[in-house]
């Protein structure tokens, strides 16, 4: 008799726990403002409330299909070219807020750039799966896996850095690297690889005025307090004002035009100053449950492609949230990267939600034999 399939129901719980703590939290900062600027106070919660609805019903419709449906290399190279076409679509269309990282239509708007990252976690599943197998040339062959594997990977980068969107751009190269470790890559192409982005980086954040504002700004956020230090130092009043428990749901003062983006890449700054220590402390440990399941789900897995496609998801999930804390909490230069399933945002949540919903159904074989 076949056993039923269950998923992980701590993944499941932390999931949803993240959605309503973001749900809460984008009303909290941003209704006030909404409201003094004209606006309908829960116009963002409404937004936050349908893209939740409809992440949710992709998550489940993943969780009830087998992931192993997404090796197919017809799903795997549409879904390629319809990612690089629309990376390359946004240069056409209008700019926002400087960038060319939305295809809008009408009401709606996508960013590319996040179903970049779901491409690539599964393309490298399927591609790494067969170069690993017993028979096949192995990770560090760089002719057959290499140069292939991040050949793709780099056209993503590549074109998401140009809208321009450093942040994701190397968010995505973060996931491949981590896949291609878990893969079993020698060192030397590690330490390589490492030593070889240092010369890239200084130069893609030395050419560009606000990169090397922003960095300057990291290591001496007193210099400029009114100008580019201006959203660290608010950022680190609000942490700092909340204290043990917090000033109270809805009681934020940094949310009142002083900090920047508080509903999106800075709403862990009005989580710590609401709800407090026990509010950072719940985010942090919600997750860690998220982490430790991803990974076991990974170790569990019945197929190599599995395994991948588990580690992809929760380095994505897990290593976004690390960045979005980090750059909140000082520990890096501040760069526009949401928290994932709390931030306001349609296609970063849609997106989460959807890898969450694969994540789960890879959980429900685990140990399959």
């Amino acid at each position: 008799m076949p056993r039923s399939l269950q998923h992980d129901r701590q993944l499941f719980i932390a999931t949803m726990a993240l959605c309503l703590i973001g749900a809460v939290m984008v009303f909290s900062a941003s209704a006030v403002t909404l409201r003094e600027e004209g606006h309908n106070g829960y116009s963002f919660l409404l937004r936050q409330l349908l893209w939740v609805a409809i992440g949710m019903a992709g998550m489940f419709w993943l969780m009830r299909v087998d992931y192993r449906k997404l090796r197919q290399p017809r799903v795997i190279f549409t879904a390629i070219s319809v990612t690089l076409v629309l990376l390359i679509a946004v240069f056409f269309l209008d700019r926002s807020h400087a960038t060319h990282r939305w295809v809008r239509l009408g009401p709606l708007s996508l960013q590319p750039s996040e179903i970049a990252k779901l491409v690539v976690i599964s393309y490298l599943a399927w591609f790494l799966e067969s170069r690993c197998a017993p028979r096949g040339p192995g990770v560090n062959s760089v002719r057959q896996t290499l140069l292939p594997a991040l050949g793709t990977v780099l056209a993503m980068v590549a074109l998401v850095y140009k809208e321009p969107d450093m942040g994701t751009a190397c968010m995505i190269f973060f996931i491949a690297a981590v896949m291609l470790f878990i893969s079993g890559l020698s060192y030397k192409y590690i330490l390589g690889a490492a030593l070889a982005a240092v010369p890239v980086v200084y130069i893609a954040i030395a050419s560009v005025p606000y990169r090397l504002q922003r960095v300057q700004s990291f290591f001496a956020p007193g210099a400029d307090p009114q100008g580019h230090g201006f959203q660290l130092a608010q950022s680190l009043i609000a942490v700092g004002s909340g204290g043990f428990s917090g000033v109270g749901l809805m009681e934020s003062r940094q949310k009142l035009f002083f900090l920047p983006e508080a509903h999106t890449d800075f709403i862990y700054s009005i989580i710590c100053e609401e709800i407090g220590f026990i509010g950072a402390v719940i985010v942090l440990a919600l997750f860690a449950v998220y982490g430790w399941r991803g990974f076991v789900a990974a170790m569990k897995a019945p197929d190599a492609f599995g395994r991948l496609l588990a580690i992809g998801i929760t380095a994505m999930v897990v290593g976004q949230a690390l960045v979005n804390l980090s750059v909140v909490l000082g520990l890096m230069p501040t760069k526009g990267i949401p928290l994932p399933f709390v931030s306001y945002g349609g296609s970063s949540l849609i997106g989460m939600l959807l890898a969450t919903g694969v994540l789960l159904n890879i959980s429900q074989h685990a140990d399959e034999v």
